[in-house]
């Protein structure tokens, strides 16, 4: 089984904050996918269906950010199940600006609350990870990221970034199909890039026109 996982923090206060992007993202992937109704499991909720032919479980931790690991505890067991291939969480990300996100096999937490807990609970870093931009061209200084990543978007962010969720779906469906390093490879965060169909190798690029010759005088040979 697939687990997807999107990672915020539960309440009507929190639904609109930046730190609450991954639970768009995996709310989205339920619509689109046509999962049936959420229900409550231990410590999250969830819904499951097929997807490409393959079981996919879609998760949302309900206890806040930094107890996020708590909910995986019922899949750390699992016969068959290992979260280096099993395990995608999608994640708000400081570090990317709005209107950009990257795929990623393993890594650090990067300070992020979420993702800490969820290595806490792994016991290991080698995990995929959607990470979705919210930050800015500015750096947001360390005393004010709590309050940053709890605030709002303006209108004209959140549009950007829900106009990514149809490059998000094919990516996160590349990774349940082939896998992180294809979705890496195929989906590298241009929301212009077509998406390569599950299954498939990426199309080569073309090879590049070059123009014609151009015509030689009247009466001048050529080399045979």
């Amino acid at each position: 089984m697939k687990l997807v996982v999107g990672l915020g923090n539960p309440g009507p206060e929190y639904e609109s904050t930046r730190h609450n992007v991954g639970w768009w993202v995996v709310n989205h992937l339920a619509d689109v996918w046509r999962f049936p109704p959420w229900r409550a499991v231990t410590d999250a909720r969830a819904t499951d269906a097929a997807v490409e032919g393959r079981r996919v479980r879609l998760l949302e931790p309900q206890t806040f950010m930094n107890l996020s690991g708590e909910a995986l505890a019922p899949y750390l067991h699992r016969p068959f199940w290992a979260a280096a291939n099993d395990l995608l969480v999608v994640v708000d990300d400081l570090a990317l600006p709005v209107g950009s996100f990257r795929f990623r096999a393993k890594g650090s937490d990067g300070g992020h609350n979420g993702l800490r807990s969820v290595e806490e609970a792994l016991g290991t870093t080698e995990y995929a990870r959607l990470r979705i931009g919210v930050g800015t061209d500015t750096p947001v200084a360390g005393e004010v990221r709590r309050d940053f990543v709890l605030g709002e978007f303006t209108a004209e962010q959140e549009a950007t970034v829900r106009a990514l969720f149809p490059a998000l779906q094919a990516g996160v469906t590349t990774w349940i199909v082939d896998g992180i390093l294809a979705a890496m490879n195929r989906h590298p965060g241009r929301l212009a890039d077509p998406a390569v169909p599950p299954g498939q190798p990426p199309a080569p690029s073309p090879a590049p026109e070059i123009p014609p010759p151009a015509p030689l005088p009247p009466g001048h040979a050529t080399e045979s």
